[in-house]
């Protein structure tokens, strides 16, 4: 059984850069069509300082933590039965090319499910920009197969 006296855990906050280059290449690969995320002449005409980060990009970035495995490895998970349950996103704010975003991690619940052949652990992250400011909450829930 996953140690439950982890809830509440932190990590240490993380700052990552958005660069224009990479909101691009997301939006190619993701298929997104709309010249606001690839063209910063468009961005701008529409309203915006700079390219602004596409729906799901914050996850990317929050896999540029030092070190992306910290939880798993502290709650001693084998990535081997770990599924990916869910992911939310909650938008404060848009964030733009050339903004500065910190992310804080924290484990907001662990729990199990079906007399524990399933064990959850929830983790929410707050992001902020370069001015404190709210960009958007991150929770995932991962999924660990026991038996």
């Amino acid at each position: 059984m996953i140690d439950r006296s982890h809830i509440g855990h932190t990590l240490d906050p993380f700052s990552v850069a958005v660069e224009a280059g990479r909101l691009r290449f997301f939006a190619k690969a993701t298929g997104q069509n709309d010249p606001i995320y690839s063209d910063e002449a468009t961005a701008r005409a529409a309203g915006y300082p700079d390219l602004p980060v596409p729906p799901s990009f914050l996850f990317c970035l929050e896999m540029e933590s030092p070190n992306p495995a910290a939880i798993r490895e502290l709650l001693g998970l084998d990535y081997r039965r770990l599924l990916h349950g869910e992911q939310q996103f909650t938008y404060h704010a848009l964030a733009h090319a050339g903004d500065t975003l910190t992310f804080s991690q924290r484990i907001e619940d662990i729990y199990d499910k079906k007399a524990g052949a399933l064990e959850f652990v929830v983790r929410r992250t707050h992001v902020v920009n370069q001015h404190g400011s709210p960009v958007a909450e991150l929770r995932s829930v991962t999924v660990m197969r026991n038996g």
